[in-house]
């Protein structure tokens, strides 16, 4: 049986297998989410990160995708990169933002995670609605999970009680 939990905190200190960068296509650390997982992985995410550059995703990481690297300093195994769709450049479809919640899945089961956390995904300098993105990430994850047992734990650990509250509304019964 997966636990789906919302907590407030710092997802740089999270005890699972994988942790969700909310990222930039280039993959090369950024603000928000992105550059504090960077700061605190150190200079070995950053490695990781170009050479996932000069392979696989030499144009960069699609909107809606997810890939895996190592993660450096962190207590994490795993960094799970994903790109969540930019409401100021137009990219409203709910579909792309629920793509980054089960693509990091799919990327999880991949190497192997039983626990993984997530940010909010777009909910900040991307200009997602707190509410829209607690919803989309919930079903999305609820609908990826029904009848899997790979993973155990899901995670979603907010920076502010704003969010959390939102999260804690879509986990309610009838959320």
């Amino acid at each position: 049986m997966v636990t789906i939990e919302a907590v407030l905190g710092d997802i740089t200190t999270q005890q699972v297998d994988a942790i969700v960068n909310a990222a930039n296509s280039q993959l090369l650390g950024g603000g928000g989410v992105d550059g504090a997982i960077h700061a605190a992985a150190g200079p070995e995410l950053l490695e990781a990160c170009r050479r996932v550059r000069g392979t696989t995703h030499r144009d960069g990481l699609a909107v809606g995708d997810a890939v895996a690297t190592t993660a450096g300093d962190l207590p994490a195994r795993w960094v799970i990169h994903t790109v969540g769709p930019n409401r100021h450049r137009g990219q409203t479809d709910p579909a792309l933002l629920a793509s980054c919640f089960t693509r990091s899945l799919e990327v999880a089961r991949e190497v192997g995670a039983r626990s993984i956390a997530f940010p909010a995904v777009s909910a900040g300098i991307y200009g997602w609605d707190a509410a829209e993105v607690a919803q989309v990430a919930v079903e999305a994850v609820r609908a990826d999970l029904a009848g899997r047992d790979e993973i155990e734990l899901v995670r979603f650990v907010l920076f502010s009680p704003a969010l959390l509250a939102a999260f804690e509304t879509a986990l309610a019964p009838g959320g």
